[in-house]
């Protein structure tokens, strides 16, 4: 079989998982003439979307007590339309930052496949074992620190100081909650780091669904001063959209 662009080949392994109930990494390297670490970044990619599950050497399909309900599939598609109207917003060899902590955020990293050349710093491992997993492996740069289980992120002074060290074009970070009048709300208490990560980027860019309006979340995490755009849902009213803008945020509604 000649060789075939991500996507396209991507889709035909979830073919030939539906078809035979098992797929290996060698075989399905012979078949489509690439390597072996480009199937297994294909099926890390998979996996990440619930299309599959890794297994020794290959893949097997989700069984179907693992399979969402639909209300979680609604979610997870308005999550996946957030992310893709966020990576619209990356350039190529862009310096970005990745917060940890965010379902939101995460969904963002299959979309960075298609990008050349990033360089890409976050506080979460997490991230960076699933950039490794990238076809286009971005330049991975770690906050070290202290490990902070509740974020399951690296905090404290020694991160703070490493990304003052450098500059960055975008920082992109999720959200507990949006309150109209302050900015993004959190139920961790220790948000300096991201306060920092803010501080160190040209543009700060949240991404959250509509649905983290108004939520009674006691912490702010960052004022509505220090945000560039919100990347939402199109579930966002019209009252609550220009209420934001007022705060001289752009607001991106995605559509699923």
């Amino acid at each position: 079989m000649t060789k075939r662009n991500t996507q396209q080949r991507r889709r035909a392994i979830i073919d030939l998982l539906n078809a035979s109930g098992e797929v290996s990494v060698e075989t399905l390297a012979a078949q489509f003439v690439t390597s072996e670490v480009t199937v297994r970044k294909d099926l890390a990619a998979l996996e990440a979307n619930g299309l599959l599950l890794r297994r020794y050497g290959g893949a097997v399909p989700v069984p179907h007590e693992l399979i969402a309900n639909p209300a979680e599939e609604k979610v997870s598609v308005r999550k996946q339309s957030i992310a893709k109207a966020a990576a619209a917003l990356i350039r190529d060899h862009n310096r970005i930052i990745l917060d940890s902590g965010s379902s939101t955020t995460a969904a963002l990293l299959p979309e960075l496949s298609h990008k050349q050349g990033l360089v890409v710093m976050t506080n979460s491992l997490s991230i960076a074992n699933a950039l490794r997993e990238l076809e286009n492996e971005p330049t991975i740069l770690m906050t070290g620190g202290t490990w902070d289980p509740k974020s399951e992120g690296f905090q404290g002074q020694l991160a703070e100081q490493i990304l003052r060290s450098y500059n960055f074009d975008q920082f992109f970070i999720g959200a507990d909650g949006l309150d109209l009048t302050r900015g993004t709300t959190t139920f961790n208490e220790l948000y300096s780091l991201s306060r920092v990560m803010a501080e160190v980027a040209r543009e700060v860019i949240v991404m959250a669904e509509s649905d983290k309006i108004s939520r009674k979340i006691p912490n702010l995490e960052l004022p509505w001063s220090s945000i560039k755009v919100l990347v939402t849902d199109d579930g966002i009213s019209a009252t609550d959209k220009q209420k934001i803008e007022q705060q001289g945020v752009q607001v991106i509604c995605a559509s699923e």
